[in-house]
């Protein structure tokens, strides 16, 4: 989009300028050249109408007189011949090589007079002011492209935004914010989505408390339930009667499991990936780690090399790099490493949580994020719950290398030039109403 404009409006701008340019140029130069052949038949006119008196009056015209009346450009190097009838004949100077300018006057008693210059310093004008114009021009085009430059980002910086708010929309991140940018379309359709992002947030809020009342009148009198089975199971000297309380608990046990179930699907599904700093989650896990690896006589070491926002769930984010840093520590060997890292495109960036341990087996690589699977005898749980945890708020987990070990997240990215706090700003947004447009 922005290299369209630019080379939209860097297009007018140049043929803008050539059109206006060259014809300039053309019209400059002959312009000046016409100057000069006027002023050298000015004075052709005013050495005749002096020559033209003196042969009125009867009177000889001589050379001395002739350099006294021509000008200073014809008495420095120019030519002047004046022909008086019937054989007088006057020259001045030397004729000019070329290229030169010449003019000539007939005066009304046969006398002629002729004169001429050299043409450079005619032609030296014509080229400062040809150079003059071109640097004009070549100024106008840098001019164009700067502007051209400055308006494609005036354009597409809004576009950016509304763009990442519209994937944090499709993220769940239903109260994302972006401030008008001014450009009527762009406004139009920011206040769509935030339109949608409202129906979207009352939509869920009804969902989530309608399943929280669900749980709650289900709940009750479930344990109920349950218990009075109990008790009958207890009290009961019936082998069959405590064989049906025992599967009528278990059902009931299946029942409340189910409820827990959809109540957690419920709220996993609003969805609560932000524009986030990883330097701040960073922080945080280095307060939380620290302390244990050096009483393990290791090192626990956060380079943060994107430093660029990223869109992801910061209780999320910060749960699955606890359950890698804490395997790293259990399982793994010298110095751990948690690198942010650019991906090979604008759009991601990875954490790489590495360390100088034996690392996964071969036949492991494909089963470890598989729950109850574990190559050290633990529960298996942790990694197929992270991997799960951060491919819910539009991530990834894997492990990218076996020995030694490494495991990225991939999260997308946010543009380094978007501040998350402009992005979504806290507080309320004074809504613009819709403008009247003309068509």
């Amino acid at each position: 989009m922005r290299a369209r404009v630019v080379k939209m409006i860097a297009t007018a701008v140049t043929v803008a300028v050539l059109i206006l340019g060259v014809p300039s140029v053309v019209l400059g130069g002959v312009l000046v050249w016409q100057a000069e052949q006027h002023n050298l038949q000015s004075q052709a006119q005013a050495l005749g109408n002096a020559v033209e008196r003196r042969v009125q009056e009867g009177e000889p015209v001589t050379q001395e007189m002739l350099k006294s009346w021509v000008r200073s450009d014809l008495a420095s190097g120019g030519y002047a011949r004046v022909s008086i009838p019937p054989d007088s004949v006057i020259i001045l100077g030397e004729h000019q090589s070329a290229p030169r300018l010449t003019a000539s006057v007939m005066l009304p008693s046969g006398s002629t007079v002729r004169t001429e210059i050299s043409a450079w310093n005619a032609i030296w004008r014509v080229i400062r002011l040809t150079l003059v114009l071109i640097a004009g021009m070549i100024a106008s085009l840098i001019v164009g492209w700067w502007l051209a430059l400055r308006g494609s980002r005036q354009i597409s910086a809004p576009l950016i935004y509304l763009a990442a708010q519209a994937e944090q929309v499709g993220s769940g991140q239903v109260q994302a914010r972006v401030k008008p940018s001014g450009i009527e379309e762009i406004d139009l359709v920011q206040e769509e989505l935030v339109r949608t992002g409202e129906r979207m947030a009352g939509r869920l809020a009804a969902e989530r408390q309608f399943a929280s009342n669900a749980s709650h009148q289900l709940r009750t009198p479930l344990t109920a339930l349950s218990m009075r089975l109990e008790e009958i199971e207890l009290l009961s000297d019936n082998p069959d009667v405590q064989e049906e309380a025992r599967v009528c608990l278990e059902q009931v046990e299946r029942l409340t499991g189910v409820i827990n179930d959809l109540l957690n699907a419920t709220k996993q599904s609003g969805g609560t990936a932000e524009a986030i700093h990883v330097l701040e989650i960073f922080n945080q896990q280095r307060e939380e780690w620290e302390e244990a690896f050096a009483a393990e006589g290791r090192e626990l070491i956060f380079t943060d090399e994107a430093a660029q926002p990223v869109l992801a769930d910061q209780s999320v984010l910060a749960q699955v790099l606890a359950t890698l840093i804490e395997n790293s520590l259990r399982y793994g060997a010298g110095t751990t490493r948690v690198v942010c890292r650019k991906g090979t495109s604008s759009r991601g960036v990875f954490i790489d949580v590495a360390d100088e341990g034996k690392g996964v087996s071969e036949e492991m690589t494909e089963l470890i994020f598989e729950k109850g699977v574990s190559a050290h005898g633990s529960t298996g749980i942790g990694l197929p719950l992270a991997r799960d945890l951060i491919k819910g708020t539009g991530g990834r987990l894997e492990l990218s290398q076996n020995h030694p070990p490494i495991f990225t997240i991939s999260l997308p990215a946010v543009p380094a030039s978007l501040d998350p706090d402009t992005v979504m700003p806290k507080g309320a947004l004074v809504s613009v109403g819709r403008r009247r447009r003309r068509f």
